[in-house]
């Protein structure tokens, strides 16, 4: 294991670009290959290998847009761009939350609940999808996808640190923010993805609402935060 702490990782990132698109060429086409032949599992373990192996690259050049910032205007548009490809992709705007219900009530089930027979999963198409694996849901395997990409552009950027110890009013927070956020998320027909993003994106009343009652909510969250032993972030205004 190597130390966190004297990775080059912590430390600013110069990638060269050729080399890394050869790489991560391979790296996708041979998660590829491992899926269709061998299975899920060993595929899995491919990408976990590969980017343990990208942790400890040295790179050679220095971009702005590997490390950040990033203009807002520039995010805005791939947000979007992004969001009609996954419309014409899967035929439905993007979304997040519902795979973290379909991977709870797999769990369940695998206990002995009897999680089919709940009203939520009632549904043609939320029974369909208890029914199938996970690896045919769309959202699950985007949501897997967002994880992996973070965690490369986390290392590529030279910020990826994960952060083994955490103070017990923290771990605290993230439980119970964690839990509001998912029951919440069902309630509101998704997220700040799936029920704000997508839902104005979509012409729905229902993202305008979630807007008015996310704000609220994170004026609140916010004066909780010292409580929890967490940080308030004071952003300086910066031109778009």
């Amino acid at each position: 294991m190597f130390d966190l702490a004297t990775s080059p990782l912590r430390r600013h990132a110069n990638i060269n670009p050729r080399p890394l698109g050869v790489s991560l060429f391979f790296i996708v086409m041979g998660g590829w290959y491992l899926a269709q032949n061998v299975g899920a599992r060993q595929c899995a373990l491919y990408v976990v290998g590969a980017l343990l192996g990208a942790a400890h690259m040295q790179p050679a050049h220095t971009s702005p847009w590997l490390h950040g910032p990033w203009p807002l205007v520039a995010g805005a548009i791939a947000l979007v761009v992004l969001n009609f490809a996954t419309l014409a992709l899967s035929g439905r705007p993007w979304g997040v939350t519902f795979a973290f219900a379909l991977w709870g009530a797999k769990a369940a089930a695998l206990v002995g609940v009897d999680t089919a027979s709940w009203a939520y999963w009632s549904t043609k198409a939320n029974a369909a999808a208890l029914a199938a694996p996970v690896s045919h849901d769309v959202t699950s395997v985007m949501d897997i996808g967002i994880v992996l990409g973070a965690m490369l552009a986390a290392a590529l950027a030279g910020r990826y640190a994960p952060v083994w110890r955490v103070p017990l009013r923290s771990l605290v927070a993230a439980v119970v923010g964690g839990l509001l956020l998912g029951y919440g998320a069902r309630l509101a027909y998704g997220c700040n993805i799936g029920a704000y993003f997508s839902g104005i994106l979509s012409g729905s009343l229902h993202g305008w609402l979630w807007l008015v009652a996310a704000f609220l909510g994170n004026v609140v969250g916010t004066r909780l935060r010292p409580l929890f032993g967490l940080e308030v972030e004071r952003l300086k205004p910066a031109a778009c």
